[in-house]
């Protein structure tokens, strides 16, 4: 039984809009659609063929983008199903749907790229009112609504500091997703790519000194959207990547997709589909000598599977940075069907589309230390998503779903359920009673699940503050193979992780300007 389609959408209009659930949530709708590039013609013997391995959403986006360029595409994924990071399965029972990996997509309302397919659109989405929140101490927590007057509001006294923080950026939202959706190299070293994206305010405005000014409730509230990171909370990249997350949750929501994530995988493969895209599952690409003769290759693969399956047609310089690219920590992944609602010592917490646990800042900022020096915390991160609070169609029993993973060292192999389960029962007593059945992955699971993340690594490539800046190595730019017609498309280069397709835009428009010339292919995120 697969999960129900999508309702048919209403004609809207192009402005973002947002209607009421009867949850107390919001659904959000609304985006217009771009015009198709005009087609590509290829200077290589006529073939004008490309190869995509990776059929997850970056190579997905790869593949619709050159596919509308008037390139032939031939998509090969090593699982039965494409999808990547953003499948859904009935992993425990008939009926009852889990994320396998991501469950909650920003992106999904705030890239450029998705956007410009009008995805929303075709898709049904619930926007919590709650972005993300975290249990601190007993039945205190810190919430961030997706309204940042209620955010500020709720935070009390400690709210001026987050309303100094966010208020610029939430109020160029959109701006802010196209700079940080595009090379952040580029963003980095040209102030003028700023000021493009109209974001004159940065001039005189940083949000990186004004952190200073989050006390109390709202420094806990930030590091616990600051240690999506995976990485130590004292890096630069830290908050950079706290920063860019919030200003979605605010902009934007955070999205729960009404069926599961595979929703937004079904809609990509319709649209690669609809311009030409040959689409070939259960094929494992092991060297480039298997793939019929073509004119580039693009891998939406981690860098490991690039430098194994590009072979000696990786350059030498190339090769050698590539190999001094750092995993980050791993991820325990725990999947669980319990009875009845999470039962919170705060319930509250319900609301939220994500909730993060491990404590107060303090407390986050000392398990990631553990983590990153190869020590499991006593109380990892933990994230929880309860996605049948805000889509009870995940579950047909009438049972409730519920998706966690924890922040654990690089290739950890235990099994993670007894660390998740306790995190979770510590702030809501009574929770493992409710549990009906249960599944895990480990880090080397993970692996075996996608091969892309290496180690149990989720983000192919830590986000460290230089590999955040410099992914997956140090050039100009970060999509193309040194001056070879391989690319990289996947999370493991610019931008970086997340179900938002932009890398797969980015690397396309790349191979599309240096393999066939197209000099108007200028890499820069599409206008919505």
């Amino acid at each position: 039984m697969r999960p129900r389609r999508p309702r048919p959408s209403r004609p809207r209009t192009p402005r973002r809009s947002r209607r009421r659930s009867r949850s107390g949530s919001v659904r959000a709708s609304g985006s217009r659609r771009s015009a198709a590039p005009p087609p590509v013609s290829s200077s290589r013997a006529g073939r004008g063929v490309v190869d995509v391995v990776g059929a997850g959403p970056n190579g997905l986006a790869a593949a619709i983008v050159l596919g509308r360029a008037g390139v032939r595409v031939r998509l090969w994924e090593s699982a039965e199903t494409p999808g990547g990071g953003s499948r859904s399965r009935e992993l425990l029972e008939p009926g009852t749907w889990h994320d396998v990996c991501a469950a909650v997509l920003p992106g999904v309302l705030s890239s450029p790229f998705l956007r410009s397919l009008g995805l929303s659109d075709r898709l049904d989405l619930v926007v919590p009112e709650v972005a993300y929140a975290q249990p601190v101490a007993g039945d205190r927590s810190v919430y961030a609504c997706t309204d940042l007057a209620a955010t500020v509001e709720g935070l009390g006294r400690d709210g001026r500091g987050w309303q100094r923080v966010f208020g610029p950026l939430v109020d160029r939202a959109e701006d802010v997703a196209r700079l940080v959706g595009g090379n952040p190299l580029a963003a980095a070293t040209r102030p003028g790519l700023a000021l493009r994206y109209g974001l004159p305010a940065l001039r005189q405005w940083s949000p990186l000194p004004a952190l200073r000014a989050l006390t109390g409730g709202a420094a806990d509230l930030f590091s616990g959207v600051a240690a999506h990171v995976h990485h130590r909370l004292d890096a630069l990249s830290a908050p950079l990547t706290g920063l860019a997350l919030a200003t979605q949750a605010h902009g934007f929501g955070w999205p729960v997709v009404v069926g599961g994530s595979q929703r937004v995988v079904d809609v990509l493969v319709e649209e690669a589909r609809s311009v030409g895209v040959e689409i070939t599952c259960g094929a494992r690409i092991t060297s480039l000598d298997q793939l019929p003769p073509r004119d580039a290759v693009l891998f939406a693969t981690s860098v490991p599977e690039l430098l194994r399956i590009g072979g000696t047609a990786v350059p030498g310089p190339y090769r050698a940075l590539a190999r001094r690219v750092r995993r980050g920590a791993a991820v325990g992944k725990v999947d669980l069907i319990v009875s009845e609602p999470v039962p919170w010592r705060d319930p509250g917490l319900r609301r939220a589309s994500t909730i993060h646990l491990g404590g107060s800042a303090a407390d986050l900022a000392r398990a990631e230390r553990d983590v990153a020096r190869g020590r499991v915390p006593e109380h990892p991160v933990v994230l929880v998503s309860a996605p049948t609070d805000h889509d009870p169609s995940r579950s047909a029993s009438g049972h409730h779903v519920l998706w966690a993973y924890a922040h654990l060292p690089s290739g950890w192999a235990g099994d993670p359920t007894a660390l998740v389960l306790a995190e979770i029962e510590r702030w809501a007593p009574g929770f493992t009673d409710t549990v009906v059945a249960s599944t895990a992955r480990s880090a080397p699971a993970m692996e075996r699940e996608n091969p892309a993340y290496d180690g149990g690594d989720i983000y192919s490539g830590a986000l460290t503050s230089q590999q955040a800046l410099l992914r997956p190595v140090p050039a100009l730019n970060p999509w193309r193979v040194g001056r070879s017609d391989l690319y990289l498309g996947s999370a493991a280069a610019a931008p970086g992780p997340g179900v938002h397709g932009m890398n797969g835009y980015h690397a396309a428009r790349t191979l599309l300007r240096h393999t066939y010339g197209r000099r108007d292919a200028v890499v820069e995120a599409p206008s919505t």
